[in-house]
């Protein structure tokens, strides 16, 4: 189904309808897939990252527990942060191949756009 009513060679001349593509089923579809993953990975991360934080400011004693040698709980929990960060990335990135970059290019068909 396309976008607009014109012809490709319109479409290409005048460039993309942006209003016409905004106001698609496709296009609405396309952000529905792309919060369901944002939105909860984006409140995870927030919620995991402040409590790494609270318990650095109000619980300074768990966080110093030791281990093995100077290795502590804090270190430990600071380093996860990292490796959720990683982890977050790649997931976001599998997520985006599989389920959003396949109706990016379907839009951009239906609207003529060709690939930069």
């Amino acid at each position: 189904m396309p976008l607009t009513g014109m012809g490709a060679d319109a479409r290409h001349a005048a460039g993309p309808d942006y209003s016409a593509i905004v106001d698609s089923e496709a296009f609405t579809a396309l952000r529905k897939r792309f919060r369901r993953y944002v939105f909860p990975m984006t409140a995870l991360f927030l919620a995991w990252y402040l409590t790494y934080v609270l318990l650095a400011a109000y619980a300074p004693g768990f966080m110093g527990v030791r281990l093995t040698g100077s290795v502590t709980i804090g270190l430990v929990l600071g380093v996860l942060q990292f490796v959720s960060t990683i982890a977050i990335t790649w997931g976001y990135v599998r997520y985006a191949r599989r389920a959003i970059d396949p109706q990016v290019a379907q839009i951009r068909q239906e609207a003529g756009v060709d690939r930069p």
